[in-house]
């Protein structure tokens, strides 16, 4: 009868234990986060049909990883906080709905989407800034400009909201961010009057 040994050699256990060190430092699976729509007061006029063009973004929120802070000369990032789809995107869409909502008599729709059709109003939007203060607030920067064609005329203005997060953590700053979004709907909403 023949004796079966383990073999002596160090590579082998060392190339067997990689896989399980691997799984071992592997990083959890991400959380998926999205804004949620607020309803917000209906306005009895406003344009026809508008367009809201594709959201600018600030390079830095250009990621699919959520930034919580972008205080003190560094970049606070939630590794595995993500975006459930691209932010601009996200943001237009959520954006689209509310001003839905907002202009009941007005047909609403993104850039992006398949619908074309010949607007009476656009709406231009580039975010400068989305994410929390030192003081754990909120802070949504946005530079808004709506073009109507007629006649034609032109009204910006930029929306500097502040919203306390409830939590520190990324569910209280997603939560902000929505409600943030939403009182920057209610003012695309006035100026599309």
């Amino acid at each position: 009868m023949t004796e079966h040994r383990p073999s002596r050699r160090p590579g082998r256990r060392f190339v067997l234990a990689l896989p399980l060190l691997a799984a071992a430092c592997s990083s959890p699976d991400p959380v998926y986060y999205t804004i949620v729509t607020r309803t917000g007061t209906t306005l009895p006029a406003g344009p026809k049909i508008v367009m809201v063009k594709d959201v600018g973004l600030a390079s830095y929120l250009d990621r699919r990883e959520i930034v919580r802070s972008s205080e003190s000369y560094t970049l606070d990032i939630r590794a595995n906080s993500w975006w459930g789809e691209p932010l601009a995107s996200l943001l237009n869409r959520v954006v689209v709905v509310e001003l839905s909502q907002r202009l009941p008599g007005s047909t609403v729709y993104g850039e992006s989407g398949a619908i074309t059709a010949d607007y009476n109003a656009s709406v231009g939007i580039n975010i400068q800034r989305l994410d929390a203060d030192k003081a754990n607030n909120l802070v949504l920067v946005a530079q808004v400009a709506v073009e109507f064609n007629r006649p034609r005329r032109l009204a910006a203005r930029t929306f500097t909201i502040t919203k306390p997060m409830a939590t520190p953590d990324t569910p209280g700053l997603v939560a902000a961010i929505s409600d943030a979004v939403g009182e920057l709907s209610d003012g695309i909403a006035s100026l599309l009057q």
